[in-house]
């Protein structure tokens, strides 16, 4: 009901303050006419309707000037009480409406305090000056339970509302929460996929580039081995098409999500790694050292893409002839480190820094998406160097 009012008000205020107000006025003659059986009244009609009407008219300022409104309510009431009316709803009605107008607009401190204020003027008028014969419980217990209810009904609207819009904002904050993550999820899985792209395109491509200008070279002194590289340069071409197939397979349609997507490189490729570097002059040393554990999938990828990129590096930019992979299973720590140096030789002057090119940027952003640690710098022997720490999976124990 109060929320049907509610809504009656706030479609048009003005006009149903106004049949408020007159409505309440209305009951102010007869309110003004009880009396006590047995008993003839003791003052005339017309100065409690006076006073009421004085109260039903500050009511059209109730939504601006709610504590004004109360303050009118409680005098007009007040002297309602001292000219020795009997305290009825019908005369108290205009007291209510601005009471439960106040507890709604204000905070529970200002609508407690004009409550009980008008509770203790009634009750002390109606003891002094009110009608001798009217009963005690009357006097106390009538004004004050019905200037309580509405300033509780107020309050408890106030308090609805205020946790309703809590309520509202709240899940207004949690659904900008959920958009503001879902982009960042996106953010995230385009950097990888980009990532993924660089290594892929950066390896292959070189040593394509390398390969095609071997065969152009020795096409017209040796066919023999141009042929034979040129071979080869079909098979780098197809595996760069397969992995770019496997990488930007998450972008396929709904209909291609039933094919069965390319095995995700990882640790146990490097041989094939490193073997494909030697079509591009580059001799690669695999070592490993300590009892080799499985990584996670994510980790076992990101350190196939680091020693995938740290390689191509070397060949781009080291002009090396040889590098070297080692990887080392610590007993002591849940980890696996990853180094690729080269040796060196006839390093240009305009090399890598540890800073510069995207490869080297996805190759940090790649270490650290995994829990892991990265370095990279130049050696103070020649060549440069790429230190991996990549965590392996924590075995639970197993209970017995």
């Amino acid at each position: 009901m109060i929320d049907n009012l509610q809504g009656l008000q706030g479609s048009r205020p003005r006009a149903t303050d106004a049949a408020l107000a007159l409505a309440l006025f209305a009951c102010s003659l007869p309110g003004s006419l009880i009396t006590l059986p047995g008993s003839e009244p003791v003052v005339s009609w017309w100065p409690g309707v006076l006073l009421t009407g004085v109260s039903c008219a500050a009511l059209l300022w109730h939504r601006s000037h709610p504590r004004g409104t109360a303050a009118v309510a409680i005098v007009c009431a007040t002297a309602v009480s001292a000219l020795g009316y009997i305290l009825t709803v019908l005369l108290l009605g205009p007291l209510m409406v601005a009471l439960h107008s106040l507890a709604l607009r204000t905070d529970r401190r200002t609508a407690n305090t004009f409550t009980i204020t008008g509770i203790v003027l009634l009750v002390s008028a109606a003891l002094v000056v009110g009608p001798r014969d009217e009963p005690l419980i009357l006097k106390l217990l009538g004004p004050a339970a019905w200037l309580l209810l509405p300033t509780s009904l107020g309050t408890v609207t106030r308090l609805r509302g205020a946790y309703l819009e809590a309520v509202q904002a709240r899940a207004e904050h949690a659904e900008r929460t959920r958009e503001e993550e879902a982009r960042h999820r996106v953010t995230a899985e385009r950097m990888r996929i980009a990532r993924d792209l660089h290594d892929v395109v950066a390896h292959h491509l070189v040593l394509a580039n390398i390969q095609a200008g071997a065969v152009t070279r020795m096409l017209p002194d040796k066919p023999d081995e141009a042929e034979k590289i040129a071979a080869e340069l079909s098979g780098t071409t197809s595996s760069a098409l397969r992995e770019l197939k496997s990488t930007v397979g998450l972008l396929r349609d709904s209909d291609d999500r039933d094919r069965p997507a390319e095995p995700t490189p990882g640790l146990a490729r490097l041989p094939e790694l490193a073997a494909s570097f030697q079509h591009a002059g580059l001799t690669v040393a695999l070592t490993v050292e300590g009892e080799p554990k499985p990584l996670s999938a994510g980790a076992d990828l990101t350190a196939y893409r680091i020693v995938q990129e740290a390689l191509t590096n070397v060949t781009k930019h080291a002009a090396s002839r040889s590098a070297k992979v080692r990887l080392v299973y610590s007993p002591d720590q849940p980890a696996v480190t990853v180094t690729v140096t080269d040796d060196g030789s006839a390093r240009p002057v305009n090399s890598l820094t540890p800073h510069s090119g995207y490869g080297l940027i996805g190759m940090r952003e790649r270490a650290h998406s995994v829990g892991g640690r990265i370095r990279m710098g130049h050696r103070a022997e020649g060549g440069f160097e790429v230190v991996a720490e990549l965590p392996l999976p924590v075995e639970e124990p197993v209970a017995t």
